[in-house]
């Protein structure tokens, strides 16, 4: 998802509603190494510019498995994408060089703002994701619940925020996007989230939206959300799903794999995996679930078979989505008390 619901062809970019900012960082089986990001990440790598150049970004897996990552037969420009053998991670073999290019997308002054054409999409499914969210924190006073926004771009989801009564803030490296979000008065901290020394169980939930797919080593951002939740504290990640069906069905013309249609992405979570990550740091997976299926992409065929090929992938959206095989991916974790 992206924060403002940033729009890309159907298909392609899952239809949530994120902010798509996070942390950067080269890891290199257990250290991370920081590597020029283009301002997009939240999170404590990613900050110094040109220390690490033209190797592969991710040696080992992001989730922290030991195992070997092995090729696949999805091929990308970069490279056959690699797959962890424990958990089913699928990662880029982009170089921090590359990496870093396409990342500069992201500073803008628009950011992610959903376009007239599709504000109407963003209102409604951010109006759900809250819901949910609300039901999940049971806030105890009877303020309105803290909320961060990770990644928060130029603010679209924070404003969907405080409509559904959240006191909602955000952290955004992106200068540009990040001085947008200000200038509508929104509450942004420009910078990464470690840099904003929020105070120990400060938020009741916190928002992680088409952030965590950009992340080489996404270890210190999580450990640092658990720090700044409360007890039971709820973190929401949207992302794509590499074990869907999309995955199975077309491989590597999934616009979602693609770093030209979206940059930065370049780590791809299933349920498992995620679920694997969480628990190492700090999180209990309250719930989780998945929707859509894509067989083509608008430009890769004529009218008459989009439209076929759509309606049969309809037709598959729902058992995809009790089987955890859609593309679009939403977990929601709890702070565990351990």
């Amino acid at each position: 998802m992206a924060s403002g619901a940033g729009e890309k062809p159907a298909g392609g970019e899952p239809d949530a509603i994120g902010s798509g900012t996070a942390n950067a960082g080269r890891r290199s089986c257990g250290r991370a190494q920081p590597v020029s990001d283009g301002g997009k990440m939240s999170g404590s790598a990613g900050r110094d510019a040109g220390q690490v150049a033209g190797g592969r970004l991710i040696e080992c897996c992001p989730v922290g498995c030991s195992d070997t990552l092995a090729e696949t037969t999805i091929v990308l420009p970069e490279g056959p994408l690699r797959r962890c053998l424990a958990c089913g991670q699928l990662v880029s073999q982009i170089t921090a060089t590359a990496y870093a290019g396409s990342m500069k997308e992201f500073d803008t002054p628009r950011g992610t703002l959903p376009t007239p054409r599709t504000q109407r999409r963003h209102d409604a499914r951010a109006a759900k994701l809250f819901g949910k969210v609300k039901a999940l924190i049971r806030p105890e006073s009877g303020t309105g619940a803290r909320l961060l926004d990770i990644g928060c771009s130029s603010g679209a989801l924070l404003r969907s925020a405080m409509t559904h009564g959240f006191d909602a803030e955000g952290v955004e490296p992106a200068a540009q996007a990040a001085e947008f979000a200000k200038s509508t008065e929104l509450k942004v901290f420009h910078g990464y989230l470690e840099e904003a020394r929020f105070p120990a169980s400060s938020f009741d939930g916190v928002t992680l939206m088409e952030v965590i797919e950009h992340l080489p080593d996404p270890t210190a951002l999580l450990r640092e959300v658990w720090r700044v939740l409360k007890p039971n504290g709820v973190l929401v990640v949207g992302t794509g799903n590499g074990a869907s069906w999309t995955v199975r069905l077309v491989g590597a013309r999934w616009g979602y794999f693609q770093v030209a249609e979206h940059g930065g992405h370049i780590s791809f979570f299933n349920p498992m995996s995620l679920a694997a990550l969480a628990q190492r740091c700090g999180f209990d997976v309250e719930r989780s679930e998945t929707r859509r299926v894509s067989l083509v992409e608008p430009h890769e065929a004529g009218w008459v078979t989009y439209r076929m090929l759509k309606v049969v992938a309809e037709v598959l959206a729902m058992p995809a989505r009790l089987f955890g095989r859609g593309h679009d991916m939403l977990v929601f974790l709890r702070k565990s008390s351990r």
